[in-house]
């Protein structure tokens, strides 16, 4: 993906996100790795109403050449790049949001993972998802967290596509910002499943090994 692509897509992606409400006001953000450095979306700014020509553009030091100011997580987003193209190389998107109900799952004790295998497709298209204990937005501490999770569920065989930070929320990475998107969305609704169905009384069962194992051989899921 070219860098004027990546600029549309950035903004497109934002704009549905934040119309769907799966951000609000200035939360969240969106990078991509180009071939030569990063974009970013603007510190402080609405993702619904991005412009291509102010997105912030950083080489590959981070350090910003063109745009207005980069967001302050850009440095967690290039531990996550690091880190993930050593189990996906195509890995080119991040996104950062503050999703509802993966958010409220986290003001409770949740855990080593957000969410048990609830769901077939979430098994299929996010995976496991460890949460990241709180540290306030754009601590180093967080982002050496999240690359050593990365690092370790890579190296068990189980490499991951998104992580939580406890009370703030998931960041989900893929080969564009559509398929980011996608990964996003089937977390989110997942939470809200879970919540929904732990609102009526014993947690819900997840699925079982024999299910999982077959979602494996079906469908190369890494669970």
């Amino acid at each position: 993906m070219n860098e004027h692509r990546a600029r549309d897509e950035i903004c497109r992606v934002g704009r549905s996100l934040f119309e769907r409400g799966y951000v609000h006001a200035t939360a969240g953000n969106i990078s991509v790795r180009l071939d030569d450095g990063f974009l970013i979306t603007p510190t402080d700014a609405c993702l619904g109403f991005l412009d291509p020509a102010r997105l912030a553009r950083l080489d590959g030091s981070l350090r910003q050449t063109h745009g207005d100011r980069a967001s302050k997580t850009m440095a967690l987003h290039a531990r996550i790049y690091g880190a993930a193209s050593a189990f996906d190389a195509g890995t080119r998107c991040v996104i950062h949001t503050h999703s509802t109900h993966c958010v409220a799952l986290t003001l409770r004790e949740t855990g080593g993972e957000l969410l048990p295998a609830l769901t077939p497709y979430f098994v299929m298209k996010v995976g496991r998802v460890p949460v990241i204990r709180y540290h306030r937005p754009g601590a180093p501490e967080a982002a050496a967290q999240v690359a050593e999770a990365i690092e370790r569920y890579g190296a068990a065989g189980t490499p991951i596509r998104a992580v939580m930070l406890e009370r703030l929320g998931p960041n989900v990475w893929q080969d564009t910002p559509a398929a980011a998107m996608a990964v996003l969305e089937e977390l989110e609704e997942t939470a809200r499943l879970w919540a929904l169905a732990r609102a009526g009384g014993d947690p819900p069962k997840p699925l079982g090994e024999a299910e999982i194992n077959e979602l494996r051989r079906s469908f190369g899921a890494r669970w």
